[in-house]
Protein backbone atom coordinates (compact mmCIF):
# COMPACT_ATOMS: atom_id res chain seq x y z
CA UNK A 1 0.00 0.00 0.00
CA UNK A 2 1.42 3.89 -1.04
CA UNK A 3 1.39 5.60 2.23
CA UNK A 4 0.64 9.41 2.58
CA UNK A 5 4.32 10.54 2.58
CA UNK A 6 4.94 8.26 -0.68
CA UNK A 7 1.25 9.67 -1.89
CA UNK A 8 2.28 12.70 -1.61
CA UNK A 9 5.61 12.85 -2.68
CA UNK A 10 4.56 11.76 -6.27
CA UNK A 11 1.47 14.48 -6.50
CA UNK A 12 4.19 17.15 -5.71
CA UNK A 13 7.68 15.93 -7.56
CA UNK A 14 6.00 14.91 -10.38
CA UNK A 15 5.02 18.54 -11.45
CA UNK A 16 5.87 22.07 -9.41
CA UNK A 17 3.05 24.31 -10.49
CA UNK A 18 2.85 27.94 -10.35
CA UNK A 19 1.10 28.30 -7.17
CA UNK A 20 4.35 26.78 -5.53
CA UNK A 21 6.74 28.53 -7.79
CA UNK A 22 5.08 31.90 -6.80
CA UNK A 23 4.90 30.98 -2.66
CA UNK A 24 8.60 30.45 -3.22
CA UNK A 25 9.37 33.81 -5.07
CA UNK A 26 6.51 36.10 -3.58
CA UNK A 27 4.36 36.64 -7.07
CA UNK A 28 0.99 37.01 -6.37
CA UNK A 29 -1.53 34.49 -7.80
CA UNK A 30 -5.51 34.80 -8.59
CA UNK A 31 -7.44 33.55 -5.92
CA UNK A 32 -7.37 30.38 -7.20
CA UNK A 33 -10.17 28.00 -5.45
CA UNK A 34 -10.41 24.36 -6.47
CA UNK A 35 -14.41 23.41 -7.29
CA UNK A 36 -13.85 19.82 -7.87
CA UNK A 37 -12.06 17.12 -5.85
CA UNK A 38 -13.14 14.19 -3.60
CA UNK A 39 -11.62 12.94 -0.47
CA UNK A 40 -11.73 9.52 1.26
CA UNK A 41 -10.23 7.77 4.27
CA UNK A 42 -9.98 3.88 5.15
CA UNK A 43 -11.39 4.06 8.98
CA UNK A 44 -13.56 2.11 10.80
CA UNK A 45 -15.18 4.83 11.62
CA UNK A 46 -16.00 5.49 8.48
CA UNK A 47 -17.32 2.80 6.15
CA UNK A 48 -17.31 2.00 2.98
CA UNK A 49 -20.36 1.37 1.33
CA UNK A 50 -21.26 -2.20 0.87
CA UNK A 51 -19.91 -3.72 -2.25
CA UNK A 52 -17.67 -0.75 -3.08
CA UNK A 53 -13.87 -1.15 -4.18
CA UNK A 54 -12.21 2.18 -2.96
CA UNK A 55 -8.33 2.60 -3.78
CA UNK A 56 -5.73 0.88 -1.19
CA UNK A 57 -4.48 4.68 -0.57
CA UNK A 58 -5.98 6.90 1.29
CA UNK A 59 -7.15 10.38 -0.07
CA UNK A 60 -7.43 12.31 2.85
CA UNK A 61 -8.50 15.65 3.85
CA UNK A 62 -5.12 16.04 5.73
CA UNK A 63 -3.27 15.36 2.01
CA UNK A 64 -5.48 17.56 0.69
CA UNK A 65 -4.19 20.35 2.12
CA UNK A 66 -0.76 19.79 2.18
CA UNK A 67 -1.41 19.91 -1.86
CA UNK A 68 -3.65 22.87 -1.68
CA UNK A 69 -1.09 24.91 0.28
CA UNK A 70 1.73 23.53 -1.92
CA UNK A 71 0.17 24.73 -5.04
CA UNK A 72 -1.45 28.22 -3.77
CA UNK A 73 -4.83 26.73 -3.73
CA UNK A 74 -6.81 29.11 -1.22
CA UNK A 75 -10.09 26.51 -0.55
CA UNK A 76 -11.67 23.57 -2.33
CA UNK A 77 -15.26 22.61 -2.95
CA UNK A 78 -15.21 18.34 -2.13
CA UNK A 79 -17.55 16.35 -3.67
CA UNK A 80 -19.01 12.89 -2.14
CA UNK A 81 -17.20 10.10 -3.17
CA UNK A 82 -18.91 7.46 -4.64
CA UNK A 83 -17.19 4.49 -2.37
CA UNK A 84 -19.51 5.99 0.28
CA UNK A 85 -22.35 6.32 -1.71
CA UNK A 86 -25.47 7.79 0.34
CA UNK A 87 -23.05 8.30 3.77
CA UNK A 88 -21.73 11.47 3.62
CA UNK A 89 -20.32 11.37 7.33
CA UNK A 90 -16.83 11.44 6.55
CA UNK A 91 -17.34 14.34 4.33
CA UNK A 92 -19.51 16.24 7.01
CA UNK A 93 -16.99 15.40 9.54
CA UNK A 94 -14.30 16.99 6.97
CA UNK A 95 -16.37 20.05 6.69
CA UNK A 96 -17.03 20.80 10.64
CA UNK A 97 -12.97 19.99 11.19
CA UNK A 98 -12.16 22.14 8.81
CA UNK A 99 -14.87 25.15 8.90
CA UNK A 100 -14.11 27.53 6.16
CA UNK A 101 -11.71 26.38 4.22
CA UNK A 102 -14.04 23.55 2.36
CA UNK A 103 -17.52 23.64 0.80
CA UNK A 104 -19.29 20.06 0.50
CA UNK A 105 -21.85 18.56 -2.21
CA UNK A 106 -23.28 15.65 -0.31
CA UNK A 107 -24.82 12.78 -2.67
CA UNK A 108 -28.51 11.36 -1.77
CA UNK A 109 -30.32 8.66 -3.16
CA UNK A 110 -32.12 9.90 -6.28
CA UNK A 111 -34.44 6.78 -6.90
CA UNK A 112 -35.35 7.27 -3.15
CA UNK A 113 -38.74 9.91 -2.14
CA UNK A 114 -37.18 10.94 0.79
CA UNK A 115 -33.95 12.48 -0.92
CA UNK A 116 -35.41 16.11 -0.63
CA UNK A 117 -35.72 15.69 2.80
CA UNK A 118 -32.44 14.00 3.17
CA UNK A 119 -31.03 16.96 1.09
CA UNK A 120 -32.63 19.77 3.47
CA UNK A 121 -31.54 17.60 6.74
CA UNK A 122 -27.55 17.76 5.19
CA UNK A 123 -27.74 21.20 3.94
CA UNK A 124 -29.42 22.23 8.01
CA UNK A 125 -27.47 19.94 10.07
CA UNK A 126 -24.14 19.12 8.19
CA UNK A 127 -23.23 22.25 6.65
CA UNK A 128 -23.56 21.01 2.73
CA UNK A 129 -23.71 22.93 0.02
CA UNK A 130 -25.49 21.24 -3.10
CA UNK A 131 -25.99 17.73 -4.37
CA UNK A 132 -24.50 15.60 -7.02
CA UNK A 133 -26.42 13.24 -9.26
CA UNK A 134 -25.02 11.09 -11.79
CA UNK A 135 -27.18 9.22 -14.06
CA UNK A 136 -25.07 6.64 -16.56
CA UNK A 137 -26.17 7.07 -19.79
CA UNK A 138 -27.94 3.36 -20.23
CA UNK A 139 -31.29 2.50 -18.80
CA UNK A 140 -29.90 2.16 -15.02
CA UNK A 141 -30.20 5.89 -15.09
CA UNK A 142 -33.23 6.35 -17.01
CA UNK A 143 -34.48 7.46 -13.64
CA UNK A 144 -33.27 10.90 -14.43
CA UNK A 145 -36.05 11.61 -16.86
CA UNK A 146 -38.86 9.87 -13.79
CA UNK A 147 -41.28 11.57 -11.23
CA UNK A 148 -38.63 11.82 -8.57
CA UNK A 149 -36.54 14.98 -10.06
CA UNK A 150 -38.81 17.17 -9.89
CA UNK A 151 -39.26 17.19 -6.45
CA UNK A 152 -35.58 17.05 -5.94
CA UNK A 153 -34.73 19.57 -8.07
CA UNK A 154 -37.42 22.11 -6.76
CA UNK A 155 -36.31 21.46 -2.59
CA UNK A 156 -32.75 22.33 -3.97
CA UNK A 157 -34.48 25.24 -5.56
CA UNK A 158 -36.10 26.41 -2.36
CA UNK A 159 -32.92 26.07 -0.53
CA UNK A 160 -30.60 27.78 -2.22
CA UNK A 161 -28.10 25.49 -3.22
CA UNK A 162 -26.80 24.51 -6.42
CA UNK A 163 -27.72 20.83 -8.53
CA UNK A 164 -24.59 19.48 -9.63
CA UNK A 165 -24.82 17.06 -12.63
CA UNK A 166 -22.38 14.48 -13.74
CA UNK A 167 -23.76 13.58 -17.01
CA UNK A 168 -22.73 12.29 -20.10
CA UNK A 169 -23.66 14.16 -23.42
CA UNK A 170 -26.41 12.37 -24.20
CA UNK A 171 -28.87 12.94 -21.08
CA UNK A 172 -27.54 16.90 -21.38
CA UNK A 173 -31.11 17.98 -23.52
CA UNK A 174 -33.02 15.61 -20.59
CA UNK A 175 -30.94 17.98 -18.34
CA UNK A 176 -32.01 21.13 -20.26
CA UNK A 177 -35.97 20.07 -19.90
CA UNK A 178 -35.55 20.01 -16.16
CA UNK A 179 -33.50 23.32 -16.60
CA UNK A 180 -36.67 24.98 -17.98
CA UNK A 181 -38.84 24.39 -15.18
CA UNK A 182 -36.80 25.30 -12.60
CA UNK A 183 -34.89 28.54 -13.91
CA UNK A 184 -33.97 30.07 -10.53
CA UNK A 185 -31.50 26.78 -9.71
CA UNK A 186 -28.00 27.11 -10.00
CA UNK A 187 -27.08 23.90 -11.97
CA UNK A 188 -23.47 22.99 -12.71
CA UNK A 189 -22.06 20.37 -14.92
CA UNK A 190 -19.30 18.27 -14.34
CA UNK A 191 -16.36 18.01 -16.61
CA UNK A 192 -17.71 19.18 -19.92
CA UNK A 193 -20.34 16.43 -19.34
CA UNK A 194 -17.72 14.21 -20.34
CA UNK A 195 -17.95 14.82 -24.55
CA UNK A 196 -15.77 13.48 -26.68
CA UNK A 197 -14.03 15.82 -28.45
CA UNK A 198 -13.87 13.53 -31.96
CA UNK A 199 -17.60 14.88 -32.25
CA UNK A 200 -18.35 17.92 -32.39
CA UNK A 201 -22.42 17.66 -32.68
CA UNK A 202 -22.40 16.00 -29.27
CA UNK A 203 -21.16 19.24 -27.82
CA UNK A 204 -23.92 20.97 -29.15
CA UNK A 205 -26.43 21.04 -26.46
CA UNK A 206 -24.25 21.65 -23.78
CA UNK A 207 -23.47 24.92 -25.56
CA UNK A 208 -27.00 25.53 -25.89
CA UNK A 209 -27.44 25.45 -22.27
CA UNK A 210 -25.90 29.14 -22.34
CA UNK A 211 -29.08 30.32 -22.56
CA UNK A 212 -29.91 29.36 -18.77
CA UNK A 213 -27.45 32.58 -17.12
CA UNK A 214 -27.58 30.37 -14.08
CA UNK A 215 -26.12 27.40 -15.47
CA UNK A 216 -22.17 27.32 -14.96
CA UNK A 217 -19.67 24.56 -16.28
CA UNK A 218 -16.32 22.75 -15.05
CA UNK A 219 -13.71 22.80 -17.69
CA UNK A 220 -12.05 19.66 -16.42
CA UNK A 221 -11.33 16.39 -17.73
CA UNK A 222 -9.40 18.19 -20.00
CA UNK A 223 -6.49 15.18 -19.74
CA UNK A 224 -9.00 12.16 -19.74
CA UNK A 225 -10.62 13.58 -23.00
CA UNK A 226 -8.07 14.55 -24.80
CA UNK A 227 -5.52 12.17 -27.23
CA UNK A 228 -2.58 14.53 -27.17
CA UNK A 229 -0.06 15.09 -23.99
CA UNK A 230 0.14 17.97 -21.66
CA UNK A 231 -0.93 20.17 -21.64
CA UNK A 232 -3.97 18.87 -24.33
CA UNK A 233 -4.34 21.33 -27.15
CA UNK A 234 -6.89 19.15 -28.88
CA UNK A 235 -8.76 19.75 -25.28
CA UNK A 236 -8.22 23.27 -24.98
CA UNK A 237 -10.22 23.75 -28.20
CA UNK A 238 -13.10 22.19 -26.98
CA UNK A 239 -12.64 24.56 -23.52
CA UNK A 240 -12.67 27.39 -26.26
CA UNK A 241 -15.46 26.49 -27.81
CA UNK A 242 -17.37 26.45 -24.18
CA UNK A 243 -15.29 29.88 -23.04
CA UNK A 244 -17.17 31.58 -26.35
CA UNK A 245 -20.06 30.74 -25.26
CA UNK A 246 -20.44 31.11 -21.67
CA UNK A 247 -17.78 33.20 -21.34
CA UNK A 248 -14.95 33.09 -18.06
CA UNK A 249 -18.02 34.29 -15.51
CA UNK A 250 -19.79 30.76 -15.93
CA UNK A 251 -16.78 28.13 -16.40
CA UNK A 252 -14.74 27.20 -13.68
CA UNK A 253 -11.74 24.87 -13.46
CA UNK A 254 -11.02 21.43 -11.07
CA UNK A 255 -8.45 19.42 -10.61
CA UNK A 256 -10.98 16.07 -10.24
CA UNK A 257 -7.91 14.83 -7.29
CA UNK A 258 -7.55 11.98 -6.68
CA UNK A 259 -9.42 10.74 -9.67
CA UNK A 260 -7.05 12.51 -12.08
CA UNK A 261 -3.87 11.06 -10.65
CA UNK A 262 -4.06 8.53 -13.48
CA UNK A 263 -3.03 11.37 -16.25
CA UNK A 264 -1.22 13.89 -14.13
CA UNK A 265 -0.10 15.65 -10.80
CA UNK A 266 -2.24 17.88 -8.69
CA UNK A 267 0.09 20.47 -9.40
CA UNK A 268 -0.03 20.18 -12.93
CA UNK A 269 -3.74 20.65 -12.86
CA UNK A 270 -3.59 23.50 -10.90
CA UNK A 271 -0.85 24.79 -13.65
CA UNK A 272 -2.87 23.69 -16.44
CA UNK A 273 -5.28 26.29 -15.73
CA UNK A 274 -3.43 28.96 -14.05
CA UNK A 275 -0.68 29.25 -16.75
CA UNK A 276 -1.02 27.00 -19.88
CA UNK A 277 -4.71 27.95 -21.53
CA UNK A 278 -3.12 30.90 -23.69
CA UNK A 279 -6.52 32.53 -24.69
CA UNK A 280 -7.29 33.34 -21.01
CA UNK A 281 -6.76 36.84 -20.45
CA UNK A 282 -5.38 37.80 -16.84
CA UNK A 283 -9.17 38.58 -15.84
CA UNK A 284 -10.56 35.29 -17.46
CA UNK A 285 -8.14 33.78 -14.95
CA UNK A 286 -9.44 35.15 -11.78
CA UNK A 287 -12.74 34.26 -12.89
CA UNK A 288 -11.76 30.47 -13.63
CA UNK A 289 -9.74 30.32 -11.09
CA UNK A 290 -11.92 31.49 -8.25
CA UNK A 291 -14.32 34.20 -8.87
CA UNK A 292 -16.90 32.09 -10.89
CA UNK A 293 -16.30 28.90 -7.61
CA UNK A 294 -17.33 31.68 -5.55
CA UNK A 295 -20.48 32.61 -6.94
CA UNK A 296 -21.63 29.07 -7.07
CA UNK A 297 -20.03 28.62 -3.43
CA UNK A 298 -19.40 31.41 -1.51
CA UNK A 299 -16.62 31.06 1.01
CA UNK A 300 -16.72 34.46 2.25
CA UNK A 301 -13.75 35.78 1.11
Amino acid sequence: MMNRRDFLAGALVAGTGAGAVAAATGDTVPLTIDSHVHVWKHSPEFPFAPGAHPPAEDASAEMLLDLMKANNVSRTVIIQVIHYKWDNSYLASVLKKYAGKFQGVCRVNPEDPGAPDTLARLTAEDGFHGVRISPAANASGDWFRGPLMPPLWRRCQDLKVPMTLLIPAARVPEAAKLIDRFPDLTVVIDHQADTPLNDPAKLEPLLALERYPKVFVKISHMWSLSKEPYPYPDAQEQVKKLYGRFGAKRLMWGTDWPISLKWLTYAQAVDLYRTQIGFFTPEDREWILGRTVQRVWPFGL
